[in-house]
């Protein structure tokens, strides 16, 4: 093809996230230790989880571009699936390890978050939903599962961030109204909150990936969608079955196509082609590797 692969601009914003999320990181784990917040240090721990995952997307990316070979006939499209997979396990290890550590520091007193450190979420926040809409943007252009999950992946450590905020900016309120040590657990608690945002994240993810790979129906409108434009194929007087799979960025249809059974086998072959040509051409937005035709004679009216 001529047209670039899809897969070129997942990797493109794949890489830049991995760029920004190493800067929020490091940066969010120098606030969380000087500025005493456990919750910006869970938040630095997920944006180092959004740079391993990004790199195994990235990689996954690449490897579904590759050609068709003999071992892989039908390309690799998979590995952008698997690359998903792979995020939602990093998800389930974040909110785990996170909720842990928040259940341990919320039985421990320890001293309250600085102030300070509201306005490093503020900017962290504002950063990571500029690069999470992109991201998104990037996802649902290609039609790719992997940089969708990413983005998601990406937005849990938005969540994080708002939820650090909301739980210190509590502990200040808090200890200005009433003085009181136990204040310093809101921060804790916001991180806790957050794990389970994030666990939900990683189950929705998982089932997205899954549904590709178990080669689950897609959406019902695209095959809607392709039954209506066969039909307007001269020559084609009904459909009978219709199944769709997506690989990666492609999808792969089987369709059955009525002709009269009077029809001769040369005709009836081109029609079949006419069917894959017209259902490539009218719905342009989806790349199809293959639209397989296998024609059947009308039944009797």
């Amino acid at each position: 093809m001529s047209t670039p692969h899809p897969a070129e601009q997942g990797m493109r914003s794949t890489l830049i996230g991995i760029v920004v999320n190493l800067f929020l990181a490091l940066g969010k784990m120098l606030a969380g230790v000087f500025g005493h917040s456990y919750a910006l240090v869970a938040d630095a721990i997920e944006s180092g989880l959004d740079v391993i995952s990004s790199i195994l997307v990235y990689f996954g990316l690449k490897v579904s571009t590759l050609p068709a070979d003999e071992n892989h006939p039908q390309g690799h499209g998979k590995a952008e699936p698997l690359a998903a997979v792979v995020v939602s396990l990093f998800l389930f290890l974040a909110a785990f390890g996170i909720a842990y550590e928040s259940i341990e520091r919320i039985r421990i007193p320890h001293r309250l978050p600085a102030p300070w450190t509201l306005l490093v979420l503020l900017a962290v926040i504002g950063i990571k939903e500029a690069l999470v809409r992109y991201a998104l943007k990037i996802g649902e252009q290609t039609g790719s599962n992997a940089v969708k999950a990413d983005a998601l992946h990406q937005r849990t450590d938005t969540i994080t961030s708002i939820a650090a905020f909301v739980g210190i900016l509590i502990a200040q309120i808090g200890n200005r109204l009433h003085p009181d040590s136990r204040w310093a657990s809101a921060d804790d608690w916001a991180a806790l909150v957050a794990s389970v945002v994030i666990f939900h994240n990683g189950v929705n993810i998982l089932r997205g990936a899954l549904f590709e790979l178990t080669d689950a129906h897609p959406d019902p409108a695209l095959e809607a969608e392709v039954r209506r434009v066969a039909l307007t194929v001269v020559g084609v007087e009904n459909l009978h079955k219709c199944f769709i799979r997506k690989m990666g960025f492609d999808y792969y249809v089987e369709l059955d196509v009525r002709v009269a059974g009077s029809m001769s086998v040369y005709r009836g072959h081109e029609i079949a082609h006419e069917v894959q040509d017209t259902v490539r051409a009218q719905i342009s937005d989806k790349r199809f590797a293959r639209v397989l035709v296998h024609i059947e004679p009308a039944l009797p009216k």
